[in-house]
């Protein structure tokens, strides 16, 4: 698909619009070639963080649901990184034009510095702000207007449900901590042991 070629799948709600971001999820950037390098490489640091401490808590046999939340956000995590760090090396530019797989002057971009492609349009509902309304009366709109991919989801459904079980995860945790204690406290010392 060459910037801006779209296939509407259901209707006029369900679109599949082909985009690339620079950035965070549903577009946002963060300050440029160097922003774009930070940004790359905090993605990489947090999401090998994030691994080892689900591997850490898999061992301890942690509430699964936890681990299924965290799994969600290093899944998208991956997902977008895969792109930032390999598609500008792999395809040309796709303005104007198809994006050239493996192109003999090499890609558009360098190791890291590669844009994420978002293709999941949902326009479910447009019209215009009524005139009365302060600040945006009279504009129009549409709900939902950011384009995305799967892994923005993974990483925005991860968030919503660690948010939702906040407490439940917060109350396991203090569980843990107070088990660990406890049966730290059990263990005979080595001075008991001797006599």
């Amino acid at each position: 698909m060459y910037l801006g070629q779209e296939f509407h799948i259901l209707g006029d709600w369900f679109i599949i619009h082909f985009t690339e971001n620079y950035g965070m999820a549903f577009g946002m950037e963060f300050g440029g070639e160097k922003g774009k390098l930070l940004l790359s490489l905090f993605r990489l640091f947090f999401v090998g963080g994030l691994i080892y401490y689900v591997y850490q808590l898999t061992r301890k046999k942690y509430d699964k649901l936890y681990v299924a939340v965290l799994s969600l956000i290093i899944a998208g995590a991956i997902g977008n990184l895969i792109d930032s760090a390999f598609y500008g090396m792999i395809f040309g530019g796709s303005e104007y034009q198809l994006a050239e797989v493996f192109p003999a002057e090499g890609g558009y971009s360098s190791f890291l510095h590669g844009r994420v492609v978002d293709m999941l349009y949902f326009p479910v509902l447009e019209g215009t702000f009524p005139n009365w309304l302060p600040i945006w009366g009279g504009e129009e709109f549409i709900f939902f207007r950011p384009i995305f991919n799967v892994a923005d989801s993974a990483i925005s459904i991860g968030v919503f449900m660690w948010i939702i079980f906040q407490k439940r995860f917060m109350s396991m945790e203090e569980e843990l901590k107070n088990e660990e204690a406890s049966g730290k406290s059990e263990i005979p010392s080595e001075d008991t042991q001797a006599s």
